[in-house]
């Protein structure tokens, strides 16, 4: 989807002409943005394993924190504009898509959907600007793909909660403010909205990651954590709330992996255009023009997968087996063409100041969390077959 002014992606089937002028204005106002002022930064802190945290109030600024939820000062954008955001943060990084999204998604999607009014009160307005950060507890350490296997659990007390336990894999645990964490209970999985500052949570950060190096990423721990009972969330109906959140996530995951396979696809056009190989620029070779022309197409097919399905999730039909088709096949696309890319970029395919490389690895992580890609295409087969093929 080219936008006036910008880097010659493929925008082989015209699909600017279906957005609007609003969604277009949206995704140009971004990507000028993360030129100017995010690019710059992420190698150094890709390299440092760090967030650009001085991002954090301006992303705030442009809207996109919770961009398609409504009321409480947040922007409800539409689904296709959202979907165009994802894109563009994930065309810089994918730890910006990873923060926003679970700001967004996983954070600020359950307070809006499931909680109280005086929890969407207190929370929503600041997370949306960036002056409070969130972050998501879901996932343990032996759970995994089995959600449902938490250890975690919440003791109801009579005039409040007791939280124990330890979620891990936690984006922007070490910056929150908030954690909106489940657990069990007597009564079936219930989630909490938990500020990180109270007594007896800890969190920790996770080091030594060769993937999403500029996204912090936690463990969290709860040990006899007393919370008041206004801190459940009082809507949300068991393991299918926390998983309905995740559903949220996934659907910007299969924009988001276009913008990383469409950063790598303008790098490497402009480096076999300008590297000459036999007296002849890299770009003119028979097998060169192929694994473009194959990444082109990958790449627009995954957008118009996309497309559909922010149209379907306009109309209030998008199913949940659509979302896991689409975050599976896009960045399956986008994981094996940035492979691609870092290959047609010779040895400096593996310089930091490329960002073939940067994007391979981290998609190698995209590729893996909010659902691994067998577990999407094991949802995917369920839908077909009616018979789920899970343990």
């Amino acid at each position: 989807m080219a936008y006036p002014h910008c880097s010659p992606y493929p925008d082989f089937y015209a699909i600017d002409a279906l957005l609007s002028d609003e969604q277009k204005l949206v995704a140009l106002t971004l990507r000028n943005f993360l030129s100017r002022e995010a690019e710059p930064l992420i190698p150094e802190h890709f390299e440092k394993e760090e967030f650009p945290t001085a991002l954090i109030p301006k992303l705030g600024e442009l809207g996109v924190l919770g961009a398609n939820l409504s009321g409480y000062g947040l922007p409800g954008m539409d689904n296709v504009a959202y979907g165009l955001v994802m894109k563009e943060l994930e065309r810089c990084d994918s730890g910006l898509r990873s923060f926003a999204s679970v700001q967004g998604a996983l954070v600020m999607y359950p307070i809006h959907e499931y909680g109280s009014e005086e929890q969407k009160k207190e929370w929503l307005p600041k997370l949306g600007r960036g002056e409070a950060v969130g972050c998501f507890g879901l996932t343990e350490a032996d759970g995994g793909s089995d959600p449902g296997a938490m250890k975690t659990r919440a003791e109801d007390k009579g005039d409040h909660w007791l939280l124990n336990g330890a979620k891990m894999w936690i984006t922007n645990g070490n910056l929150a403010q908030v954690a909106v964490v489940w657990a069990k209970t007597d009564a079936g999985v219930k989630g909490f909205v938990v500020p990180t500052a109270t007594k007896g949570v800890t969190v920790k950060k996770m080091r030594g990651k060769m993937s999403l190096r500029a996204s912090v990423t936690s463990e969290l721990y709860f040990d006899q954590v007393k919370l008041p009972k206004s801190a459940v969330l009082p809507k949300a109906d068991g393991l299918k709330a926390a998983l309905s959140c995740l559903t949220q996530a996934r659907y910007g995951i299969a924009w988001g992996a276009i913008g990383a396979a469409e950063s790598c696809f303008d790098e490497v056009v402009a480096y076999t255009k300008d590297r000459i190989l036999f007296n002849k620029p890299l770009a003119s070779f028979q097998l060169v023009q192929k694994k473009l022309a194959t990444i082109a197409t990958d790449i627009t097919q995954a957008q118009l997968l996309a497309l559909r399905l922010g149209q379907l999730k306009d109309e209030g039909k998008m199913h949940f087996a659509q979302v896991s088709m689409a975050k599976q096949a896009n960045v399956e696309m986008a994981l094996r063409n940035a492979r691609v890319c870092r290959d047609m970029l010779g040895a400096n395919g593996i310089m930091l100041e490329y960002k073939s490389m940067r994007h391979m690895c981290n998609l190698e992580s995209v590729y893996t969390y909010e659902g691994t890609n067998d577990i999407h295409s094991l949802i995917v087969g369920s839908q077909i077959t009616g018979i789920p093929a899970f343990g």
